[in-house]
């Protein structure tokens, strides 16, 4: 793209700063708008990365003359913003001078083989985010949210994934029985009942049924998982916070596939 194709907006009534405000600061504001808004380079560059390409990419005045050079081809439309204007718009209490409007990836069906973690009713988004971020470290392609779950694509989880959204099969909105699609074994985590992970041999592929902050995996979904493990946990509390936990449980899944097949070596 060429300088001459950048559009320069001045006015906070401008429909592009309008749309902004609503994908910033609702949710699940995107559901509607069909686009999602990536704010901040980290986010950005994690998307092209993966080969993600913006609908529209945004900067503030005072970045766009440096970041020009690297960025002006990112999308096929750049908007160029007064550093204010931008700002006001932001969720963050530090506004990034940059961000990209996708559009919002095509609704995926489940992939029956792969690698799985079904969020049941988690309503943290700073959970969800990071257990997709967990996910996408240890090699989990696919994640599946139930019904009540926070929105996958909202603000606060993007920022929480850290860019782990653009290598993961996200699939949401959907209900108990979606699951039946899923070929691989399921694993339910719990305080109380099953082996203990540490000396459990894992399935893999596999799917880490995590579920709600106070209520755990529904009892539908947990009567039909075919195996029940629970971490080992020294230092005496009730429980973990979920985040945690499916990141122990994602790397031991992980770290046991490693083992078995260095052992075929």
């Amino acid at each position: 793209m060429s300088v001459d194709e950048v559009s320069h907006v001045t006015s906070k009534d401008n429909p592009l700063l309008k749309e902004l405000r609503k994908l910033a600061h609702d949710p699940g504001g995107y559901r509607k708008a069909g686009r999602v808004w990536l704010e901040g380079d980290h986010l950005c560059r994690a998307a092209r990365e993966r080969g993600v390409r913006p609908a529209v990419a945004v900067f503030a005045e005072s970045l766009w003359p440096t970041a020009r050079h690297e960025w002006s081809a990112a999308a096929p439309k750049t908007v160029v913003l007064p550093d204010a204007l931008l700002a006001a718009v932001s969720g963050l209490e530090s506004p990034a001078p940059m961000g990209f409007i996708l559009d919002l990836p095509a609704r995926q069906e489940v992939e029956p083989s792969a690698p799985t973690v079904v969020l049941d009713r988690l309503q943290d988004a700073g959970n969800v985010g990071s257990i997709l971020r967990s996910a996408a470290a240890f090699g989990f392609k696919q994640v599946i949210a139930i019904k009540g779950t926070a929105a996958l694509w909202a603000p606060k989880v993007l920022r929480a994934g850290m860019g782990a959204h653009f290598g993961l099969r996200l699939i949401e909105g959907v209900g108990i029985d979606a699951l039946d699609a899923l070929e691989v074994p399921w694993i339910a985590t719990s305080s109380h009942r099953g082996e203990w992970l540490h000396r459990a041999e894992l399935p893999f592929p596999c799917a880490w049924l995590m579920g709600h902050e106070g209520q755990g995996v529904s009892a539908e979904i947990e009567a039909r998982a075919s195996r029940h493990v629970r971490i080992a946990q020294p230092g005496g509390e009730e429980s973990l916070n979920v985040a945690a936990a499916a990141a122990i449980c994602l790397y031991a899944s992980a770290a046991g596939a490693d083992a078995r097949d260095a052992g075929r070596l």
